[in-house]
């Protein structure tokens, strides 16, 4: 493969070419690994990709460890102790 060269910016930042993103298949938000081999020298390996669960992966996550109930039983197990 031909030799490409970037420039590190002032925030410490690093473009990464188009064809080297195309050959590995690269996506926006993917991780990087870096490995320092020697005093000039760096390794790069691209991350294991995860799925980051959002809010809704937790829809339905509750049900695995209390049946569901009506709000009318949510409310009076909340007030159990008050003084009236």
């Amino acid at each position: 493969m031909k030799t490409m060269a970037t420039t590190v910016t002032e925030r410490g930042q690093v473009s990464i070419p188009a064809k080297i993103r195309s050959q590995l298949h690269l996506n926006s938000g993917q991780r990087l690994i870096w490995e320092v081999v020697s005093d000039h020298e760096c390794r790069i390996t691209v991350g294991q990709t995860t799925k980051v669960p959002g809010a809704i992966a937790m829809l339905g996550h509750a049900a695995k460890f209390r049946k569901p109930r009506r709000t009318a039983e949510w409310m009076a197990e909340l007030r159990e102790g008050e003084e009236t």
